[in-house]
């Protein structure tokens, strides 16, 4: 018997495991080191090494081999802002060469020996390890614990001849902490890490994070009336940050403090230490209300910083991840936005056309390697030189890249097949790492279309067995917000909608005003406003798609979707009940002052002196108006979108007499159920309330 989808997209979760990821390269060229996990079905992550010369993968790190212990609450959190699932080897760091790499599994910190193949616990004496890394030049160690930021000396004589640890910063408050990344900026910024090696081992930047100022919001387990809540520092909108400060910790014992104007440049979003120019680290700091930012160069031993650009924007700075950057002669890589086109340039003049979108840079010595979008549902990879520019890949959706020396490596999703392909090319050499993904029991087929006077980017998914001429209830699947794309030209990304659609539905994935890879403009026009220019798209989307498909039904139309597709859903049916008869909300943000800070004042402006920004993107004033079936799900353990937004919104309905159903998921968070038997179950209770309320006729649902 063929297994359910639901399931088997549980099991696997959606399909990810098995692939290669997270890819680094030694400098020289000669060898890439991912993770992988052994099977589809297996969410035990290992680290690989691919000898580039051979062809030969080998196991670096054998997580099967590892003692099983627990995560630590600082592992927990990382993961979670991360949105990592697998258990097992799931971060590394490595040296310089690719010799050594260090990784940390339930608080305990390995090293692994790459020319030996051999792998050792380190035996450090501070309790549990969080974020261990190794040093560019493989002799020196540091880590998180409690707090805390140690440093020991490895040397060669590897885990025997560890030296003896020392404390380099830390405090008796536990709400201060070294070396750690404060929730907006592993949440929102993309900076995940808190402290970054000097390229030759000297010392550290470490952050300084105190957490005092941030209000609490309590975390409790319902289902354990015997365990206490737990006190989350969280940055409501229009509230106080973290304080952040950067160190210069010296291993000779110096310690410095980097100094900027703090008071007009209170986040800190990048810190890197480019291998090439004058040695000086860089890093972007970033005003409040996200309109200006300015570039520094730092002389850490000096505590002094240097303005190298500054940025301003009317209504909000973002940058492509990975800049700014010095390549090997010196030159300052950063981007302007100039004819709607986010560009790369080098020391002010740009190096990538108009009309190509930059996305990242993954690296820059003599060469850069980036990623970017000629057309929104792609995402390439692109390579400058002095000779110009040269496409590495096109065509499909690059989920990973990394490079050294001569070698780059790229991973890429498509649509002619599931799974990831990925290559690592060496001059004239080229070199596949196997995928071990499963094989998903379904075909998606979906059509990608330009639709209307603004050219929305929409995908189409019928039934695998729909005959012309039978009229199918529609069902609207988006996210639709800022920082993330559904319309994308791989076909791992429709697997669901395709499940979906056999179930009864013509499945709509729109991308709206405010999703990336279509230039600042676009993205611009949510400015202030977050509901109505995303939820209008969504709406021209379904009737210019409908003018062309009779087979679609305009009179039962659902909605659902996760996080701001959550809300975008609950929003559809209270604001726009004439078009939309039925939703689906998942871990919807009902009342934006209930958001963090980063994201939301970028949007909408800080509630105290943008108020009815605030009152026009909210959900709960529209609860008394709702008219259609409303289902809201939401993880009790969420402490990204609070599950008080969705119990706000239940209270405000029950308050109107208005009916609804609320799915609370105990132990869940974010990242949706990480439970096989609840992810696989709760698409079957979607698909049931969906269907009641379309009057749709699954057939091939699974049971619960």
């Amino acid at each position: 018997m063929t297994e359910s989808f639901p399931r088997q997209q549980a099991r696997t979760q959606r399909f990810g495991l098995g692939s290669p990821r997270t890819f680094g390269v030694s400098a020289e060229g000669d060898r890439v080191v991912f993770l992988r996990s052994p099977a589809g079905d297996d969410p035990l992550t290992s680290l690989w090494v691919l000898d580039v010369g051979s062809g030969t993968e080998r196991l670096a790190l054998d997580a099967a081999r590892l003692p099983s212990t627990a995560d630590t609450a600082e592992e927990r959190a990382r993961r979670e802002r991360v949105r990592e699932r697998a258990a097992g080897v799931v971060a590394y760091s490595l040296d310089r060469s690719a010799r050594r790499a260090v990784a940390v599994v339930g608080g305990q910190a390995w090293l692994a020996e790459l020319d030996r193949g051999t792998a050792v616990a380190l035996d450090l004496p501070t309790g549990a390890v969080f974020d261990a890394r190794i040093d560019p030049e493989g002799q020196r160690i540091a880590w998180c614990s409690r707090g805390e930021l140690w440093v020991a000396e490895i040397g060669d004589g590897g885990a025997s001849g560890l030296a003896e640890p020392r404390r380099l910063a830390g405090e008796d408050d536990p709400l201060v902490r070294w070396g750690q990344a404060e929730l907006v900026a592993a949440e929102e910024m993309g900076r995940p890490e808190g402290y970054w090696w000097a390229p030759d081992g000297s010392g550290l930047l470490a952050a300084r994070v105190d957490d005092n100022p941030v209000g609490i919001a309590w975390i409790a387990d319902p289902t354990r009336p015997g365990s206490p809540p737990r006190a989350h520092r969280y940055p409501f909108a229009g509230g106080a940050d973290a304080e952040v400060t950067l160190w210069w910790l010296g291993l000779d014992g110096r310690r410095q403090e980097i100094a900027w104007d703090q008071e007009r440049f209170g986040y800190l979003p990048v810190v890197t230490w480019p291998a090439g120019g004058d040695g000086r680290p860089l890093m972007v700091v970033e005003s409040r209300d996200h309109r200006e930012a300015q570039v520094l160069a730092a002389i850490p031993e000096q505590g002094t910083t240097e303005v190298v650009a500054d940025w301003s924007d009317p209504a909000w700075l973002s940058w492509p991840r990975g800049l700014p950057q010095r390549i090997t002669d010196g030159r300052l890589l950063l981007f302007e936005c100039s004819e709607d086109t986010r560009r790369l340039t080098l020391d002010g003049e740009p190096i990538t056309p108009p009309g190509l979108q930059v996305r990242s840079v993954v690296h820059a010595a003599e060469t850069v390697v980036f990623t970017a979008s000629s057309e929104p549902t792609t995402i390439e990879c692109w390579r400058w030189s002095r000779e110009g520019l040269e496409a590495l890949d096109r065509g499909g959706v690059v989920v990973g890249a990394a490079g050294g020396g001569p070698t780059t490596v790229i991973a890429r999703r498509c649509m002619q097949r599931c799974g990831v392909d990925a290559v690592v090319r060496s001059g004239s050499a080229e070199v596949a790492i196997t995928d071990l993904s499963a094989v998903p029991v379904v075909e998606p087929g979906v059509r990608i279309l330009s639709l209307g006077p603004t050219s929305l980017r929409v995908g189409l998914v019928l039934p695998s067995d729909h005959r012309p001429g039978t009229r199918l209830p529609v069902l609207l699947h988006p996210y639709g917000g800022p920082g993330a794309q559904r319309v994308l030209a791989d076909r791992h990304a429709w697997l669901e909608d395709q499940w979906w659609a056999d179930q009864g539905f013509a499945v709509v994935v729109a991308d709206g005003r405010g999703t990336p890879g279509r230039g600042p403009a676009w993205e611009r026009e949510v400015a202030g406003d977050v509901a109505g220019p995303v939820l209008d798209d969504q709406v021209s989307a379904l009737h210019e798609l409908a003018a062309g498909e009779a087979d679609l039904d305009l009179g039962r139309v659902g909605i659902m979707g996760w996080s701001f597709g959550g809300y975008l859903a609950a929003l559809a049916v209270l604001r726009r009940p004439e078009v939309f008869h039925a939703a689906v909300a998942g871990a919807p943000v009902t009342d934006w002052r209930l958001y963090d800070t980063y994201y939301t004042e970028r949007l909408l402006g800080r509630p105290d002196l943008d108020p009815d920004a605030y009152e026009r993107t909210s959900l709960l004033p529209l609860a008394a108006g709702l008219a259609r079936p409303l289902m809201v799900v939401h993880g009790l353990a969420d402490d990204n979108v609070l599950v008080a937004h969705s119990l706000q919104l239940s209270e405000r309905l029950t308050e109107a007499g208005r009916a609804h159903q609320f799915l609370p998921l105990a132990g869940t968070t974010h990242m949706m159920p990480s439970a096989p038997e609840v992810a696989e179950n709760l698409l079957v209770l979607q698909l049931r309330f969906l269907a009641d309320a379309l009057g749709a006729a699954p057939g091939n649902a699974a049971r619960p």
